[in-house]
This record gives C-alpha cells, structure tokens and sequence, in this order.
C-alpha cells in the first residue's frame, strides 16, 4: 500500500531505493511526482516537457540522488532543484506557461466558456511574457502555494528576493492585463 502522506522518513526512504527496494520508489514517486510535473508544466507550457522533466528527475533519484543530503534540506527541494535545472537546459528564454485547467472551471454557458477561455488565454499570454526568475516565483509561491523560505532555499536566494520577484512579477502581471483589457 502507497502511503503519499510522508509518515515514512525519505531518507530512509532513499536509502531503501538505493538497496533496489521497489515500493521504496513507488512511494517517493507517489508524493512527489505531482508536484514536480506541475512546476514543470507551468514553466514549459508543454506537456510533453513536463513529463520528459519528470522522467529525469525520477531517473537521477533511482541512480543515486548523490547530491541529495537530508541536512540540508528537504527532498522535494531537491527535486524541484533538478528539475529547475533541467528547464532551464531545455527551455528557450521565451518559454510559456500552462496553468492549471481547473481554474477554467466547469460552465455550462458557451458564451461564458468562450470569455473564461479568452480571459484564460490573455493570463497564459501574460505569464509567458514575464521573465523566467519571475514566472518562476508566481508558479513556486502562488500556484505551488510553497513558502517564501521554501522557494528562497528552493532557488538559493534570500527570502526577501523571493518577495521582491513576486511583487515585481504580480505588478509586470497586471500592468500587462490593465493593457490588455482596456485594448479588448
């Protein structure tokens, strides 16, 4: 049974996996592949990118995670650590963003559904355009919902960095979309 809730110590978890333990795996995937694929989907807009990004990352943990030390920090900041390193290897400076289908919502109005999805596209447009430090605190701090310390360790700045990029970020966000609104 996948226990995803993290009762089981990773360390241990890791070392497990190490000595070819599968269910070891099976649960270091279960808790943290999610996570890992929507960052990496809203850095990339790709799925595709996204995936290949995870399938990396989880590799690299079979094969050894060796620059993975538990006193430094949590594993999950690891692997958003490998995967930043990975989009950035792959991604062009213009990289876009995909946000989450869910905040589209469900209607049952066509017209509406059109507007949300137009509103959805302008947003998309928008986060894309920011630069990727930037885009990288809006995606880390308001659709990971990660703490500011956790996204300052995460990146290797200082907290007040983290805050600084993420008001910069949301002030870039809705000078973009007050331009777009008053065009529309």
């Amino acid at each position: 049974m996948i226990d995803p809730t993290g009762s089981v110590n990773e360390a241990s978890l890791l070392r497990r996996l190490q000595a070819g333990e599968e269910l070891a795996f099976e649960l270091l995937y279960e808790r943290h592949q999610g996570r890992i694929y929507r960052y990496a989907l809203r850095m990339s807009g790709s799925p595709e990118t996204a995936e290949d990004v995870v399938q990396e990352v989880f590799l690299a943990m079979i094969r050894g995670a060796r620059g993975y030390d538990p006193a430094c920090g949590p594993l999950s900041s690891y692997l958003y650590g490998m995967a930043r390193n990975l989009l950035y290897k792959q991604l062009s400076p213009a990289g876009t963003d995909e946000l989450d289908e869910e905040i589209a919502g469900v209607d049952t109005d066509p017209i509406e559904g059109m507007e949300q999805a137009e509103r959805l596209e302008r947003v998309r447009a928008a986060m894309a355009a920011l630069p990727a430090h930037y885009r990288e605190a809006v995606v880390l701090c308001d659709m990971e919902e990660m703490s500011y310390a956790e996204v300052a360790e995460l990146l290797g700045v200082a907290v007040g960095t983290v805050r600084s990029r993420l008001h910069r970020a949301r002030s870039l966000l809705l000078e973009r979309l007050s331009r777009e609104r008053c065009r529309a």
